[in-house]
């Protein structure tokens, strides 16, 4: 028994199953890891609060490598309203950024992990038609000694064909249920736990609803806007008197308190001037006689 079990086949059938079982389980275990992660990321944010804390959100989220492009993406359907603060709507449903095709099956070789159980299976006949083969191939009919060798070896080859297809049946179906059970388990419970926790934290809008809200918007803006250019002129008006009676009256008035001032000391001054000449016209008339 021992020896059918060395047999290449059976060692090749065992050596895939066991490098494709190990390839699965760490790449399961790895994405189990972000998504507990991120879990417990999001559970600490309620919806009654995310319009204030939603940078926070999203900066982690931005952080998280293994999410950001697909955060980005859902971020772009997000509706910001004044009429809406108390909560954030998103215009696409969550599920559509952040499913088993984007955070579970990307992550790895997926395709390789659907036809591992084809792969498992087809090794059996592939080695058991070889086995036979090569077992026909040496039946030696020349005596009746050879005869009974060769058949002896034909019914081992045999009991190897048989061991490898029972094999590779068999890790086939270990395969199947190893990996969907550890698909549930790890990603995909977690997985759901994710899209409800984001459904609950964005309620979703219609895009017919997304366009009314659109409208209104767009309505109050232009109501504002028109409210707005009717006031420019008023509120110009009203700017400069005040600028004119707050900032350059005072300018003006002290201007002009200058200017009476040199007017003064210019009027002094020629009053001065001409007296002295008077004075010097006295005492020219005074030389005289």
């Amino acid at each position: 028994m021992l020896h059918i079990l060395l047999d290449p086949s059976i060692l090749i059938v065992i050596a895939t199953f066991i490098g494709i079982l190990t390839y699965v389980v760490k790449k399961y275990r790895k994405i189990s890891k972000e998504l507990v992660n991120l879990c417990t990321f999001l559970e600490k944010f309620k919806k009654s609060d995310l319009s204030f804390r939603f940078r926070e959100l999203d900066n982690g989220m931005t952080s998280n490598k293994f999410v950001v492009n697909y955060w980005e993406e859902f971020k772009n359907t997000l509706l910001f309203s004044d009429s809406t603060s108390d909560s954030i709507q998103c215009t696409v449903e969550p599920a559509c950024f952040f499913n088993e095709e984007t955070m579970i099956t990307s992550r790895l070789n997926y395709k390789i992990v659907n036809v591992a159980p084809t792969i498992l299976t087809g090794l059996g006949p592939l080695f058991t038609f070889m086995h036979i083969g090569l077992a026909f191939a040496k039946i030696d009919f020349s005596s009746q000694e050879n005869t009974v060798l060769s058949v002896g070896s034909l019914m081992s080859s045999m009991q190897a064909a048989a061991m490898v297809s029972v094999l590779a049946i068999g890790a086939s179906l270990i395969f199947l249920f190893i990996e969907k059970n550890m698909y549930t388990m790890l990603c995909k419970k977690h997985l759901q736990r994710i899209e409800e926790m984001l459904n609950k934290l964005f309620d979703s809008i219609s895009s017919e609803k997304f366009l009314i809200e659109l409208l209104k918007e767009n309505k109050k803006q232009n109501v504002a806007t028109t409210g707005l250019l009717k006031d420019i002129p008023t509120k110009f008006s009203e700017s400069l008197n005040t600028s004119l009676s707050t900032i350059l009256l005072p300018y003006i008035d002290n201007m002009l308190y200058t200017l009476n001032k040199i007017q003064d000391k210019t009027s002094q001054a020629v009053e001065i001037a001409q007296a002295k000449q008077n004075s010097r016209n006295n005492d020219d008339i005074d030389d005289l006689f």
